[in-house]
C-alpha cells in the first residue's frame, strides 16, 4: 500500500524507478502522475522550492518546472543528505505534458492488463480501452461526467469540476458510452489499487477538456 504522504497527487507507483535529473543532479522518480512526481534526490529542499525535473520517454526529453509540496530527509550518504520530495508540476517545457500523458497511460494499461492474473477482473482488451479514453471522439464541450458507485449501483451526472470523487471517477463529457461501461465494470471488480489506477486514466481524459 502506498502511504498517505505519497498520495497527495494521483500518482502511479513505479515498480522500477525512473532515472532523472533534478536541477542537473541525478535523481530517481519513485511515483509519477500527470500532476506531480515523488522523487528521491540528494540535498535538502523546502516547501515551495522550485526545480527543473528532466527524464526520458521513448527517447524524448520530458521536462517540467516542479514545486516542492512536501519533503523529508530519509538518510545520509557520506556527507550528503538524501531526501524524498513530492513535486507538483507547475510548468511543462515544450511537449512535456503530451509525452507525460502518453507515458502514464502506457504504464497504467500494462498494470491493469497484468491484474487479469488476479481473479480475472480485467481483460487486456478492456485495459487497452481504458487508456484510450483520450482518443475517443471529440465534441465541443466544457463539461465533465462524474460516475459514483454507491450501494452496488452507479449514478451519473454532468459536472463543471474535473475532480476525482472517492467513490468513482470523472471523465471528459464527450467520452464514448461503451468505453465508460467498461470502465465501470472494471471499477466494480478491481481492488483499491486498481481503482486508483482507473482514476488516473479518468484524469487523463478530464484534462483534455479545454478550459473556457
Amino acid at each position: 500500500m502506498v502511504s498517505n504522504d505519497r498520495r497527495e497527487f494521483q500518482r502511479l507507483r513505479l515498480a522500477k524507478p525512473i532515472l532523472a535529473l533534478l536541477d542537473g543532479q541525478n535523481a530517481l522518480i519513485l511515483d509519477i502522475g500527470i500532476s506531480g512526481a515523488y522523487v528521491e534526490h540528494y540535498g535538502r529542499a523546502k516547501v515551495g522550492d522550485r526545480f527543473m525535473l528532466l527524464f526520458k520517454w521513448k527517447g524524448n526529453d520530458v521536462e517540467f518546472v516542479g514545486e516542492t509540496a512536501h519533503t523529508i530527509v530519509i538518510r545520509k550518504t557520506g556527507s550528503a543528505d538524501v531526501s524524498h520530495s513530492g513535486l507538483r508540476f507547475v510548468q511543462p517545457v515544450a511537449d512535456a505534458e503530451k509525452l507525460l500523458n502518453d507515458m502514464v497511460a502506457t504504464f497504467v494499461g500494462k498494470v491493469l492488463a497484468a491484474q487479469k492474473a488476479n481473479a480475472g477482473a480485467i481483460e487486456p482488451s478492456s485495459a487497452v480501452a481504458l487508456v484510450d479514453l483520450g482518443g475517443a471522439r471529440r465534441a465541443r464541450t466544457r463539461s465533465f461526467l462524474t460516475y459514483r458507485f454507491r450501494g452496488g449501483s452507479w449514478s451519473r451526472e454532468m459536472s463543471e469540476s474535473s475532480a476525482q470523487p472517492g467513490d468513482g471517477f470523472t471523465v471528459a463529457g464527450y467520452e464514448d458510452h461503451h468505453e465508460l461501461e467498461s470502465l465501470c465494470r472494471a471499477y466494480e471488480t478491481t481492488d483499491e489499487e486498481g481503482r486508483h489506477l482507473i482514476q488516473l486514466v479518468a484524469e487523463l481524459s478530464a484534462r483534455t477538456v479545454k478550459k473556457s
